[in-house]
């Protein structure tokens, strides 16, 4: 993790590739995209990113931090002030004394007030290392599931099991259509075509097309309805339908909460032995079929 000196030196707003008049919003998402390529997870073996991934973190809390961002910014322009001054001297005003002295005299007006301002910062950046950045911690978590998705996408690994109980994970529709490898086109089935097909049932977060496994893609959701409506409703384009599946985050069937709740009465009224060896049974039974049904939908998703 650079120092507060070593953090003062850079430039935060080019580390993101960003103008100085970006908004928060515009700041995220640029921490997303340059923070997507250097990730330590997907370069174990280069320490170079993974200083550049802690460089751009950094970067991200002190400009989505109000106070921290304003006495950088401060800093930043006092700098530009005295690169401004100095590249308008020239060698016949070095030979003024007096105008020197007069700079020299105002130079040293300007560090006093710079090292105000650098005070001012690093007591920010210390706050925010001590109290910790919640902003911070969710970009990341962000960043982590997209890695995630990626994998899912380019293996044809489903890991809603993982995330199955977890309130927090968006709705996600797995896309799957023939296309043949040596297809630029990926069958007509560009990002733009899918969000028009999409977006048109709710607010589509994101959508990632497969750059290995052609045919395939995942369409994240802001709302588990919109997703349930794109799933029943959506057909693809006439000449090559879609075939969609849950990735995660599909709602429960209020026949599932039916069984749970049929399933507590039971065991509330038949407290014998016997009822609760019987009732374990059915529902093993149930598992078994469930898997073999699972089984059977990859092996015809792989023949596809």
């Amino acid at each position: 993790m650079a120092s507060t000196k070593e953090l003062l030196e850079m430039d935060l707003y080019a580390l993101l590739g960003i103008e100085s008049t970006a908004t928060e919003k515009q700041i995220k998402k640029a921490y997303r995209q340059k923070a997507l390529s250097c990730h330590p997870d997907k370069n174990p073996d280069n320490p170079k990113a993974a200083e550049l991934f802690h460089q751009l973190s950094q970067a991200l809390e002190v400009l989505t931090d109000a106070a921290a961002k304003a006495a950088y910014d401060k800093i930043r322009a006092a700098k530009k002030q005295a690169e401004e001054r100095n590249r308008k001297l020239d060698d016949k005003r070095k030979k003024i004394k007096l105008d020197l002295e007069a700079r020299e005299q105002q130079a040293d007006n300007v560090k006093v007030e710079e090292v105000k301002i650098t005070r001012t910062l690093e007591e920010e950046i210390i706050r925010l290392r001590e109290e910790g950045s919640r902003e911070l911690q969710e970009q990341q978590r962000l960043i982590r599931e997209q890695i995630q998705r990626e994998r899912d996408i380019n293996t044809g690994t489903d890991s809603s099991a993982v995330h199955q109980g977890n309130s927090d994970v968006t709705p996600k529709l797995k896309l799957k259509w023939k296309c043949k490898k040596d297809n630029a086109s990926n069958a007509g089935y560009s990002h733009e075509c899918l969000q028009s097909l999409f977006q048109k049932y709710g607010d589509v977060l994101n959508i990632l097309i497969s750059s290995k496994k052609k045919g395939s893609a995942v369409v994240e959701f802001a709302s588990a309805k919109a997703a349930d409506l794109a799933f029943k409703n959506e057909t693809g384009l006439s000449g090559n339908p879609l075939k969609i599946t849950w990735l995660e985050g599909q709602p429960a069937q209020a026949s599932h909460i039916d069984s749970f709740t049929a399933q507590q009465s039971c065991l509330r009224s038949e407290r014998d032995y016997e009822s609760v060896v019987l009732m374990r049974l059915r529902q093993a039974e149930e598992r078994k079929r469930l898997i073999e049904e699972m089984k059977r939908q990859e092996e015809e998703d792989e023949t596809a």
